[in-house]
């Protein structure tokens, strides 16, 4: 079965979404995700220019062999785009080989090993009240697992408040600059404890907490941060620091043993191979785009099992449901799996372009039994919502000198 034709789309259902289609010459289809948020076309230049050219004619079942032509075959390895575009093509070929099989994409790649995917949710607010308030709404609708996220006093905004807008998918609609946002760290600690202790006093001790720092802090910093949350049983603490320099997370575990979760812009096992084999993270938050798809994912995952380090999916909105569907494959076969970020099924025109059969049931997800990933793109639909460029904000302290968003 040889690979026929690779197309590539870019749509906007309130985000923008890059989405490859591979069609093989007896007329089967798979679908992946090449989306990096704010840099979207310089993914579609490189799929179409120097991606699509080499694969027509290749054997589609061969997904390893063209996973590493595409990794290996170029001199230029690793990075965001490159990566990307990589895992589009191989969801692709291994959501055309579930179909082929008639099977879903998990039972190719072991079977169950659980009956369902647990999710943690997010909780976003104006106030630490009104933070609890949205996670207490999520207890009831069954969450077992929240992220809070709290505006921060005598900031404008702060990261993870959705402020006027009604989701996560009507944030970048209108940016064709990106916005500059202001940081303070002292003004986040002042904060930052009061909204789980407040957490746990209105959740209780058996409700799982999460927080995303979003990479705001130093190293020193978030060892401080750590030792002051150790007392509120978090899950896991997120993107704590930056770890271009992985090392940066010796200092931090020196200081506390608080659980330590990062990885989301993340593009291969070689970017955090010193953090997992040190042991100096509890959770790994590859994407499944961003990081050469189910094939890359399946190598982190079982190389961090031998450290213990359990896989938690980058789970925002700027991946498209082909990404999460991906996910909930992996996730449900992947023994050392730990929780699967969930920010909902999208808004109306996303359901309308990408179309899944996944189930939503007392804060865990079930996937159907369709062949392949399980998604299906609509055309027409998706020809309704172009392309508009949009960026993800820039950070400054409060003096104007440049931050970490």
């Amino acid at each position: 079965m040889k690979i026929k034709n690779v197309e590539v789309f870019v749509c906007c259902p309130g985000r923008n979404f890059v989405t490859v289609k591979v069609v093989t010459d007896d007329g089967v289809h798979g679908l992946g995700d090449a989306t990096v948020n704010g840099r979207e076309m310089a993914v579609v230049a490189y799929l179409k220019e120097h991606v699509v050219p080499c694969l027509i004619g290749r054997d589609a079942h061969a997904i390893e062999d063209v996973w590493q032509y595409l990794y290996r075959g170029t001199y230029w390895r690793r990075g965001p785009i490159t990566m990307a575009a990589i895992a589009a093509i191989d969801m692709a070929l291994w959501d055309i080989k579930g179909k082929v099989a008639g099977l879903p994409l998990y039972q190719l790649l072991g079977g169950k090993s659980r009956r369902g995917v647990t999710l943690y949710a997010h909780a976003n607010g104006e106030n630490v009240d009104d933070t609890i308030d949205k996670a207490e709404a999520l207890v009831s609708q069954g969450f077992k697992a929240i992220r809070l996220q709290s505006a921060i006093p005598g900031l404008p905004v702060t990261y993870g408040v959705l402020g006027d807008k009604k989701d996560y998918y009507d944030m970048q609609g209108n940016r064709p600059l990106p916005p500059e946002e202001t940081w303070s760290t002292q003004k986040y600690f002042n904060m930052i404890e009061g909204l789980f202790k407040e957490a746990r006093e209105r959740l209780g001790r058996d409700i799982h907490l999460v927080h995303d720092v979003h990479s705001r802090l130093t190293p020193i910093e978030s060892a401080r941060l750590g030792k002051l949350l150790e007392k509120y049983e978090l899950l896991f603490l997120e993107d704590a620091s930056m770890a271009e320099n992985q090392q940066s997370y010796d200092v931090i575990r020196q200081h506390t043993s608080i659980p330590l979760a990062i990885g989301e812009t993340y593009n291969s096992l070689w970017d955090c191979k010193y953090l997992i084999e040190n042991q100096l993270i509890d959770y790994i938050r590859v994407a499944a785009t961003h990081g050469g798809g189910v094939t890359a994912m399946k190598r982190i995952a079982d190389f961090a099992a031998i450290y213990n380090v359990k896989t938690a999916p980058h789970g925002a909105p700027d991946l498209s449901p082909i990404c999460f569907a991906a996910h909930m494959h992996l996730d449900i076969c992947t023994p050392n799996f730990g929780i699967q970020e969930f920010v909902g099924f999208g808004n109306e025109q996303i359901r309308r372009v990408f179309q899944h059969d996944t189930r939503l049931e007392d804060g865990m997800a079930y996937l159907s039994d369709a062949p392949g990933l399980g998604v299906e793109y609509d055309e027409s639909a998706a020809s309704d919502y172009p392309y508009k460029r949009s960026y993800l904000p820039v950070s400054r302290l409060e003096d104007g000198t440049l931050w970490n968003w």
